[in-house]
């Protein structure tokens, strides 16, 4: 019998305060949105979507546990971070701690930047999960909305990688900036031999 979501978000509670659970985490990247950008996918996601960049993290059972002092340093110690995306995963399943790791960095003048499977009105909604508008209030840019394979966007403009999605630009210094693309991806390589591609499709890959 299938799990229900209440289930299966009850490893949330095992998070201690001022922690993430994460999948994974890059430096330097230049397809997750504006300029040179660390990412951070969370894990845990519910959507479970066929067409989904990243399968591997729709469990919440615990990944990596990271505080989010610890991730901040991470982030600041990179002189080439000029922001940070939120990805996963879904980010707003964790919105408390990364609201407060968002504060750290855009006090040290950092952008942020998030991905969200859910619409901002949900978000707004009575039915958002705890701490989703002290998420969005730390957002520079958010893209909001599933990815839809029949609504599938192969375009080398498109900075959303499929038509229902929606870039909300809530830091007027940001409108000219959405030039990154969709169809772009990276690939980074750890020193263990481990790799992450990212952009569109990307996925994080074993040796």
């Amino acid at each position: 019998m299938e799990r229900k979501a209440t289930d299966r978000l009850l490893p949330l509670m095992e998070i201690p305060a001022g922690y993430l659970n994460i999948m994974g985490y890059i430096d330097e990247s230049e397809v997750n949105g504006p300029g040179c950008r660390a990412v951070v996918w969370v894990q845990g996601c519910l959507r479970e979507c066929s067409s989904c960049f990243n399968p591997d993290s729709w469990s919440f059972e615990i990944n990596q546990l990271i505080s989010v002092e610890k991730l901040a340093e991470k982030i600041l110690s990179n002189p080439r971070n000029q922001g940070v995306t939120f990805s996963g995963g879904e980010p707003f399943w964790q919105a408390p701690a990364l609201a407060s790791l968002a504060r750290k960095l855009k006090a040290a003048g950092l952008s942020v930047m998030s991905f969200t499977g859910f619409t901002l009105e949900r978000l707004q909604s009575e039915y958002a999960p705890a701490g989703a508008q002290e998420l969005i209030d730390q957002v520079d840019i958010l893209i909001d909305g599933p990815f839809v394979e029949s609504l599938a966007i192969n375009d080398p403009t498109s900075p959303v990688s499929s038509s229902n999605q929606r870039v909300r630009i809530f830091n007027p210094a940001f409108q000219d900036k959405i030039t990154w693309a969709s169809d772009q991806t990276e690939i980074h390589i750890f020193k263990d031999g481990s790799r992450i591609v990212t952009g569109y499709r990307g996925w994080m890959e074993q040796p």
